[in-house]
This record gives structure tokens, sequence and C-alpha cells, in this order.
């Protein structure tokens, strides 16, 4: 079986969340199966694991619907792609795509980084669930992140082909952190700042945490930091406007919790990365959290500041402090790289046979 994964959403330099998604999947996949990485600039090679390649264009091109044209002639069994928006046409090939979440239906801005031309093609194309449902079906079969985000696909009747629940990974340290206490009365957001991220109740209750400090991990723009700091008290506030991995990870291991307020999420991997180094997490009461965090975090009202507040200080208690830390680490061995790779090659064994199957007849 020939496999082609899709790494054209690996950023240069450094990775987001989709590119981090993608090459520590393909790495491990490697390890179980020869892989071939699709890329479309070779400064992303950089970024990957060193696996045969072929290249490909833009996914963000207008060519996208075509680019079957340029992976039929490599004859691969299956391809994979950690998006859901490869172009599905004229292909020779099984195809498995994946869905993250269904977020822009009901939070329609779309990511800053497209062009205008794509961000008005983004807003328009989730005014309607039969687009995606048109682009899915056409596809052989999906991954999902989780169990609530399978739900809402059910539910919305997104696609008839199968859907695979398939967990996303994180790093473990080498050794079981076993932690006893905070070393600072500090709070960490890692996220975008977009509005259904909700920060601005974590910024609005630091009025009521005097001697904490809410670190702010992610980039900012300038008018968006000023309007943050405006809400809170004077200090209370430090703004990385892009911490490195090295930054992030000192910061948490630091911190009193992790905290995020978001009203809707397909996964929250800070969450799981934050367990995995022993730290608290302190999150909005939604679905997808109680299922990411489970019994492990602590949950808060995401309408509250008192709710927030209230969490904080119950982490305030010691043994409360190290009892959710050690459940934390337990929690997360679950999200780890490994098993998702060998979840993900049971799903591509089964869609490339199921199109043999289905062309012998």
């Amino acid at each position: 079986m020939k496999i082609i994964f899709d790494c054209r959403y690996t950023r240069l330099g450094r990775h987001d969340g989709i590119s981090r998604y993608g090459a520590r999947l393909v790495e491990e996949l490697s390890k179980l199966h020869p892989v071939t990485m699709l890329i479309s600039d070779e400064r992303q090679l950089e970024m990957l694991p060193d696996l045969p390649w072929v290249m490909g264009t833009d996914p963000t091109s207008a060519r996208e619907p075509w680019i079957s044209r340029l992976v039929n002639p490599h004859a691969p069994d299956v391809v994979f792609t950690p998006m859901q928006t490869m172009g599905p046409g004229g292909r020779n090939y099984a195809l498995v795509t994946t869905v993250h979440d269904l977020i822009y239906y009901t939070h329609r801005t779309p990511p800053r980084d497209l062009n205008p031309a794509l961000r008005l093609l983004w807003r328009i194309y989730h005014l309607w669930w039969g687009f995606q449902r048109a682009v899915l079906n056409r596809a052989d079969a999906h991954l999902v992140d989780s169990e609530t985000t399978r739900e809402l696909m059910v539910k919305h009747r997104m696609t008839r082909n199968p859907m695979h629940v398939v967990l996303l990974g994180t790093e473990h340290p080498k050794v079981a952190p076993k932690r006893s206490a905070a070393v600072q009365r500090t709070l960490v957001y890692m996220g975008s700042f977009m509005p259904y991220k909700n920060v601005e109740l974590l910024v609005r209750s630091m009025e009521h945490l005097p001697g904490y400090r809410l670190q702010l991990m992610s980039r900012v723009a300038p008018a968006e930091q000023a309007r943050l700091e405006a809400l809170a008290p004077a200090g209370s506030l430090e703004f990385f406007n892009g911490a490195s991995d090295e930054q992030y990870e000192s910061a948490m291991k630091d911190a009193t919790a992790l905290v995020t307020a978001s009203r809707d999420e397909g996964f929250g991997l800070p969450v799981v990365e934050a367990m995995a180094l022993g730290t608290p997490v302190l999150i909005s009461d939604i679905p997808i959290f109680r299922e990411i965090g489970g019994e492990a975090a602590v949950f808060f009202d995401p309408d509250s500041v008192e709710s927030v507040v209230a969490g904080v200080r119950q982490l305030e208690d010691a043994d409360e402090w190290k009892h959710r830390s050690a459940a934390s680490v337990a929690w997360a061995k679950r999200y780890n790289w490994p098993d998702a790779a060998k979840q993900l090659l049971a799903v591509l064994t089964s869609a490339a046979e199921s199109r043999t199957s289905s062309r012998g007849r």
C-alpha cells in the first residue's frame, strides 16, 4: 500500500497547531509504514522528518480542486490530509480527510492569515452546511479529534462516509513529572484572541486576583493588547506576543494553572500540553473540555468572573493543587502520537481496501 501524506500545511520556521499535527503524525506513521510526503514548498522540509516527498501546489491556491492531477501520477493507494478541503475530484486513490471542528459555522470570522478573497469565500462557504457536505461526501473516510466533534458531524449530517475518532497527541517528558506546588502565582493562556476564545473574561478576572499575573503567549494585534490592558490592573497582564516553545514550556512548568475561557473548541491542544507537564488546567465548562479535560480539570462558567476566581482559589489549596497535578499527568497519557499513528494506519488501510473492493465489483 502506497501512502501519500499531505504536508502542505507545514509552516515555515515554526509550527502552528495544524502544522505540528501533520509533522508529528507523519513522523510516527513513517515508523509503522512507508510514507511519501506531499509538500508545496521545499523550505517545509526543514520542519518535517527525512522522508520521500513529492511536490504539489499551495493548498489555498485556486488550483486546489484539481490537485489530483499532480497526485495521480505518483500512484498512491491512499492519501491522507490533515484538513478537509483537499480537492477530491478526478482522483485514482482513496482519500481520508480530517475535520477538526465545526466552529466556523457559529463563529464565522475567518483566519487572519488568509488573503481578502479567500476570507470572503470562507464566509460564504460557512453560511450553508451543504458546501462542506458536498466536499466531505466525495472523500472516502474522515478523522475527527473528539467524540464531541463526531457527534456534531452526525447531528448536522455532514457526511455519509465513515468517521473515526483519533485523539491528538502531545509531547510527554521522559520521566513523568511529580509536582507538589506551583512555582509562581501565574496563569497561562495559549490561544488566539478571536471573540469566541472569550479572553476578556480571564482579563477581567485579574481585578479580583491580586498578586497573580496572566501570561498571554500568542501573537496579538497592538489594538487588541491595548484594549485588554485597559480592563485589568496595571502589571497583571504579561504579553509574550508569540512565545517560543522554550518560553511556553517554562511558563507552563512554573504556573498555577493553564486557563482558557473558550466558548467553543474542536479539541484544545494547550489543555493536553499543560496536563502532560503536570500543570493543572482551569477551563470553561463546555462539552469538548469535559471530554478532553476529564475529572482532572477544574471547570468554570464561561460567563462568570466569579466562577473563574473561585477556580483559582480552589487551586490555592496545596493538597488540591498536588492532586490535580498528578491526575493531569495520568489523564494526559491517553494523548500520544504513537497511538494516533497506529489508529491512522488502520483507517488508511481500511479506506484503501474499501476503494479497491468497490472498483472490483
